[in-house]
């Protein structure tokens, strides 16, 4: 049983980064509005499905290393990421036993807050704000929610 948690975090930290490698990936500007945040979606995932495997630690370092990587202030995306993560680990039992529909919605709602903290923290630091198509990936990260269930469902078996 030891193995298989180390087995499952190991899994969960590869399809991570791999998430955050698309993530950051530079796209064309139209593409780049409406491409969703794949580590967030990653990280809402994981938490939901097997919350001991990644546990708080996956959505802090995943919100850190975003945050080096998109040259953000320190610690916005760890602390949007690692709420995200309480909330999706806090509900999983609730969450992950409706049908992948409500799901959806319970991750346009988490989306919606992480985008949500981010855009505060960002206007008490007087930084810029951004325009409404900071909030289109939104939508588009919950449409996607059943192609990502879909694929990292085919990674593990469900406990």
């Amino acid at each position: 049983m030891f193995a298989g948690t180390r087995e499952s975090a190991l899994l969960v930290y590869i399809t991570a980064m791999i998430a955050l490698m698309l993530s950051v990936l530079p796209l064309p500007q139209l593409l780049s509005i409406a491409w969703p945040n794949l580590l967030v979606l990653a990280v809402l995932y994981w938490s939901t499905m097997t919350p001991s495997a990644g546990g708080m630690l996956l959505g802090f370092v995943a919100g850190l290393t975003l945050d080096l990587l998109n040259g953000s202030q320190l610690g916005q995306h760890a602390f949007a990421l690692s709420l995200v993560t309480y909330l999706a680990i806090r509900l999983h039992l609730l969450t992950r036993a409706k049908p992948i529909f409500e799901q959806a919605l319970f991750v346009l709602i988490a989306l919606f807050v992480y985008e949500a903290t981010l855009w505060a923290i960002d206007g008490f630091s007087s930084h810029h704000t951004g325009s409404w198509t900071r909030w289109v990936h939104i939508a588009s990260g919950a449409a996607i929610w059943p192609v990502i269930v879909g694929l990292l469902g085919r990674l593990h078996s469900p406990r």
